[in-house]
């Protein structure tokens, strides 16, 4: 197959038959009617208007429609693309639509490709500030017990295959990083408010204070009590 060039964006349809390969673009799909199923080695989605997906150039992927169905699509040159990008799955929330109804404007211009060379370069960006739903999750469950079987099924990725693709994403293990944003937290309340010990532990999610102060000497060789009365001194 010859390098891909130039940026594509266009509408395409799908047949129910299943189909496999790879690009060496990046593609972007955004579902407009109907769904379509995708299958990876380590994913297995059903991706319909409520949801958007990123493939990655090289990444071998199974498909087929599951009803009449068409979609929006991106094909992106490498020359485009931050370095190793991963396959991204994500929520069509206000943002994404915006890029959507942007990307439909400039599938109907054939004339002139600057603009949409400039909304690629913009939605490219976008790969590495947008968070993948499991890391939001994250970000808003912090405080709970959270299992890595739900943070895989946020991601329809297999358990065995998540904490690696999290790694990778995040550059800390899963432990490591729900800890980052505990002691975050920890540090902008002992800052920010007068609260108790007790108070600051069950608003993070410990146990007692006792456990949360025995946590926070262990991260920062130093008790709450007393990075508290540095930070305000």
């Amino acid at each position: 197959m010859e390098s891909f060039n130039q940026i594509l964006c266009e509408k395409r349809s799908y047949s129910r038959e299943f189909h496999s390969h790879q690009h060496e673009y990046g593609q972007l799909l955004f579902p407009l009617q109907g769904s379509l199923e995708i299958i990876t080695q380590w994913q297995e989605i059903k991706l319909d208007s409520d949801y958007c997906f990123y493939l990655p150039p090289g990444f071998e992927h199974t498909f087929r429609a599951l009803d009449r169905n068409e979609f929006l699509i991106l094909d992106i040159p490498l020359r485009f693309l931050p370095d190793d990008t991963s396959s991204m799955y994500t929520p069509v929330d206000k943002k994404w639509d915006s890029i959507r109804y942007l990307l439909l404007e400039e599938s109907k211009n054939k004339e002139s490709t600057g603009a949409l060379i400039e909304l690629t370069r913009y939605v490219t960006n976008k790969f590495q500030m947008t968070n993948s739903p499991s890391i939001d999750y994250i970000h808003k469950h912090f405080r709970e017990s959270i299992r890595l079987k739900t943070l895989a099924e946020i991601e329809h990725y297999h358990p065995v295959y998540y904490s690696t693709w999290f790694k990778k994403k995040t550059g800390k293990s899963l432990k490591d990083y729900i800890a980052g944003i505990r002691l975050q937290e920890a540090k902008i309340l002992l800052n920010s408010t007068v609260w108790s010990m007790t108070r600051i532990s069950e608003e993070l999610g410990f146990v007692n204070s006792s456990s949360f102060t025995r946590w926070f000497v262990k991260s920062e060789g130093l008790s709450p009590q007393k990075y508290r009365l540095l930070n305000k001194g």
